[in-house]
């Protein structure tokens, strides 16, 4: 009974983590129509294809994790592309930034994980030992929405924080939380309850503030809007909120004055 369940909740997690893999395909169609990169940034995507590798890594060395195996071959995949993409149109400084990205968590951390954990005796040893690597590394991306949950209780506005996107987390989190149950692997399930409830969280702000007005303070700094991956890497304030959010601040200074308290209203853009 456990195998048939883990093969359901691993195959929902399969199909849900590959439509929030898909979630950038609005951004990178910009890209491609405007032939530049113009506010996007390339890091979500860099960490994103990191995350897909460490965790192929641990599901191989795992054994009889097919439902781990496929969607992280594809999450390598797309992130992949992504980034060929973005190295395409990016101008040469982001481009520069790219490959050091790259070089750092893909190459440099990702082989050294690899280095290291091969030299130790014992396959149970290193499976548990990548399985803590891994963890941890998901811990730290799942805590990420603190920053994003903190800027909508201060705008008090859920215009950095699409809705569809926090319910597709969720979803992705219970997913594979109930894979890991059932398979027993708490390197699998463990982040994934950081995940769920922070979701849960992000759906009562949600709740809390959609219909209040969406108000950005003219000092509000452009650089205080977080770009947050969780889990594979998918943008909670994705690029266009930062290109419309500057343009509104660029108007804002004009009009009001560089440093100005005025308070405007400022179109939705979730």
């Amino acid at each position: 009974m456990a195998i048939h369940m883990s093969f359901v909740f691993g195959l929902l997690g399969n199909i849900v983590s590959f439509l929030v893999y898909l979630a950038p395909l609005p951004t990178f169609s910009k890209i491609y129509k405007r032939k530049s990169t113009q506010e996007f940034q390339s890091l979500p995507y860099s960490v994103a294809l990191f995350s897909a590798m460490l965790t192929l890594y641990y599901a191989l060395l795992k054994q009889h994790a097919l439902m781990l195996i496929t969607i992280n071959s594809i999450g390598c995949a797309i992130e992949s592309i992504y980034l060929i993409i973005y190295i395409i149109y990016a101008p040469k400084s982001a481009r520069i930034y790219t490959a050091k990205m790259l070089i750092f968590f893909n190459l440099g951390l990702f082989g050294l994980i690899i280095l290291c954990t091969f030299m130790i005796q014992g396959n149970y040893l290193r499976l548990t030992i990548v399985g803590y690597i891994c963890a941890f590394f998901s811990v730290c991306v799942f805590a990420a929405p603190l920053s994003i949950m903190r800027l909508v209780v201060k705008t008090k506005s859920v215009e950095f924080m699409p809705l569809p996107l926090s319910v597709f987390l969720t979803l992705c989190a219970t997913m594979w939380f109930f894979y890991g149950l059932m398979i027993k692997d708490m390197f699998v399930a463990g982040p994934n309850i950081l995940g769920f409830i922070f979701g849960i969280a992000q759906m009562i702000l949600y709740i809390i503030y959609k219909d209040k007005k969406k108000y950005v303070l003219a000092e509000f700094k452009l650089h205080e809007v977080p770009i947050l991956t969780i889990a594979t890497g998918i943008q909670l304030s994705t690029p266009e909120t930062l290109v419309k959010l500057k343009e509104k601040e660029e108007s804002t200074m004009i009009t009001k004055g560089i440093g100005g308290a005025t308070i405007e209203p400022c179109e939705s853009i979730v």
